[in-house]
């Protein structure tokens, strides 16, 4: 303290020196002097807030770790309360297990009387099922149908969610709704039928096919929601998923094979025209019923079924394949030209179709989805009609050349080739644009940057 004392004697000795350094400002000591008490008086009173602040501070702390402090000591003794009480229910708890049983019986009674009414009207259901199936009517049939399986489905969904080992009351309840499966099996049979007579329903009664395909949809999201629930529950009823799309298309592809394999209405030893007449009723079957598939089908159909495209894939392959099962046979020399006249004359055509679909592509990459799977499909079955046709061009054509048959007459080799060419340097074209996108993606990585890449057909079925 004394230092300090010296130091502030020493400090107010210097100002008071710089204050009387004149004669002339000894008149102003009395000033001087009230300036300087009232400069001490502020600071004083900045002290005395300050100081008053800081026990204001204090004080309130202090109290408010009081008042955690009993906090904490209620908590603690809360906690002893519980678990005094913790350790008293345990036996309680043992004891309820009785309770707990009757919770299960009580929630599996419950399910059984929601689901009573139907379960003592199945018989009549499945009797009205099969008369609306045999009265065509579809959607009502299916209507209940769906009521059936939803009760049946129910039921053995809440008997392995309170008991999945029991199989004895699986079985039960799967045996009174027996008849359920065999009336999913006859509507599916109706569906078939008018699937397979599609081309002319959708002329006469596209009602019919418009309900066949609304079913068929129904099935479908059944079966989606079925298959998400498999995955959190691990249950999945009897006879899913149905997968009566796949089906339909299934159908559809064997209905185009019957049709161009039943075309053949003559043989050589009835007509000697009968190959020029086969291919002819081909030639006016398939352009009649792709006519009615893109006028009238699509709009039977959702778009994401792109009946039309499927459809034109299912002749395409299909007319391949009866190709080539004529050329195997022993044709003789006319019929091999009519052969190859009839194919070179439809394939010119075809030529045009594939330069419209390539272009329709490059428009839009996105579309059509199968691209790269067709363009595939024309390269490959060009070079099997190619061989096809020097094959037999070898085996029949040899000795005809002086009765003027020439081997390069009709010239359809260079068309086979041209279509196929063309579909290869399609090919090549979408794996050019996958790498401009791919490089162009590269380059901005090497920049630091970041870009979003667009979907790459190729790419993706690669």
């Amino acid at each position: 303290m004394k230092e300090t004392d010296r130091e502030a004697v020493a400090t107010a000795v210097q100002r008071v020196a710089g204050m009387l350094q004149r004669p002339d400002q000894l008149d102003k000591v009395e000033q001087y002097r009230r300036r300087e008490a009232r400069k001490k008086a502020s600071v004083e009173a900045r002290l005395k807030a300050a100081i008053q602040s800081q026990l204001d501070g204090v004080r309130t702390g202090l109290s408010q770790l009081h008042n955690a402090l009993n906090d904490v000591k209620d908590i603690q003794q809360s906690l002893a309360d519980v678990s005094k009480d913790w350790r008293q229910s345990i036996n309680t708890i043992e004891s309820l297990k009785d309770v707990k049983d009757a919770v299960v019986q009580h929630s599996q009674l419950a399910a059984a009387v929601e689901n009573l009414k139907n379960i003592f009207s199945v018989p009549e259901i499945v009797r009205e099922t099969q008369d609306l199936i045999e009265q065509g009517a579809l959607l009502q049939a299916h209507r209940k149908l769906m009521d059936l399986e939803c009760s049946r489905d129910g039921l053995m969904y809440e008997q392995y969610r309170m008991d999945s080992g029991n199989t004895r009351d699986m079985t039960l309840i799967h045996g009174y709704f027996g008849s359920t499966q065999g009336l999913s099996d006859e509507l599916a049979k109706q569906l078939w039928m008018v699937l397979q007579r599609s081309l002319v329903t959708v002329r006469r009664d596209p009602t019919l096919l418009v309900s066949v395909v609304r079913i068929i949809e129904r099935e479908e999201k059944i079966d989606r929601r079925i298959l998400d629930r498999k995955k959190q529950t691990g249950f999945v009823p009897p006879g899913r998923p149905k997968n009566w799309k796949e089906k339909m298309f299934t159908i559809l592809e064997r209905t185009v094979t019957t049709r161009i394999e039943g075309t053949q209405a003559d043989t050589r030893e009835s007509d000697k025209m009968w190959l020029v007449r086969h291919l002819e009723i081909i030639r006016k079957y398939v352009l009649d019923d792709l006519i009615v598939a893109k006028n009238l089908m699509v709009q039977c159909f959702p778009p994401h079924y792109e009946i039309f495209k499927n459809l034109l894939n299912m002749y395409h392959q299909a007319l391949s394949t009866r190709m080539q099962e004529l050329a195997s046979e022993d044709l003789e020399a006319n019929e091999i030209v009519s052969l190859l006249t009839w194919v070179l004359n439809t394939y010119t055509r075809y030529k045009d179709e594939a330069q419209l679909y390539k272009e329709e592509h490059l428009r839009n990459r996105q579309h059509p989805h199968c691209y790269v799977q067709y363009m595939i499909a024309i390269i490959n079955n060009c070079q099997t009609f190619k061989e096809s046709i020097v094959s037999l061009k070898r085996k029949y054509l040899k000795n005809e050349v002086e009765e003027g048959v020439s081997l390069s007459q009709p010239s359809m080799d260079g068309i086979l080739d041209a279509i196929a060419k063309e579909g290869c340097g399609g090919l090549l074209e979408e794996v050019f644009l996958d790498l401009e996108v791919g490089l162009a993606l590269s380059s901005y990585r090497f920049q630091g940057q970041s870009m979003v890449l667009p979907d790459c057909p190729l790419g993706r079925r690669l």
